[in-house]
């Protein structure tokens, strides 16, 4: 199964370090912020998880909760933990599945035989409260993953949601927005009477929402 932006996240229960997790349960009305990771013991996954944990707290200011996988047992995860730990500075502070199956692996698109016959790749999903995917993000395995831009792309998923805003190139938050294209200049003066900055007819730039 290749899943695709917009797509509703397969529901799965599979056992964690925290116990067996049925994760549509485990999403509630969250945000869900969730990875992969080829097997156990491995440097890269190492620093991953150890950089998720050591700012676990922005994604909970963020009403977003963190889930890892990897295809290897709970019981290889909790010694693996120690090593994540270690090198991290920081414990594991949300659950890890254990997938030995690939079962969801498979259901998630994270396995690619002609990458590597035995273990996941290294993917990221955001998906929303609604439990649709609005994130798909595949690393190769040499490139470590950008923590950043995981919270980047959130605070502008959840600045723009139910709004007809966009974000720019290497938008941070606090920088203009782009009045999506669909809104004629007509509207825009409804939503935005104190006018905006326009770069090209298409491209009309406002300060961000404050909330």
């Amino acid at each position: 199964m290749s899943l695709q932006l917009g797509d509703t996240a397969p529901d799965f229960t599979l056992d964690s370090t925290e116990g067996p997790i049925r994760f549509h349960d485990y999403a509630g009305g969250q945000w869900v912020v969730f990875f992969s990771h080829p097997k156990d013991f491995t440097p890269v996954c190492t620093t991953e998880l150890g950089a998720f944990a050591s700012r676990k707290a922005e994604f909970d200011a963020r009403n977003a909760r963190l889930l890892g996988l990897s295809v290897d047992s709970v019981a290889d995860h909790q010694g693996w933990a120690k090593d994540v730990a270690d090198v991290g500075g920081t414990a594991l502070n949300y659950p890890l599945l254990a997938d030995p199956a690939l079962e969801v692996a498979k259901l998630y698109g994270m396995f690619h035989p002609k990458a590597d016959p035995k273990v996941t790749v290294r993917s990221v999903f955001i998906i929303d409260p609604n439990r649709k995917v609005r994130l798909i993000l595949t690393y190769p395995p040499s490139a470590g993953r950008n923590v950043d831009e995981v919270l980047r792309v959130l605070d502008s998923l959840q600045l723009t949601d139910g709004r007809k805003l966009t974000t720019p190139v290497d938008w941070q938050p606090g920088d203009d927005v782009i009045i999506a294209p669909s809104v004629s200049d007509d509207d825009a003066k409804k939503l935005y009477p104190g006018g905006w900055r326009t770069l090209k007819s298409y491209l009309r730039l406002v300060p961000a929402p404050l909330a």
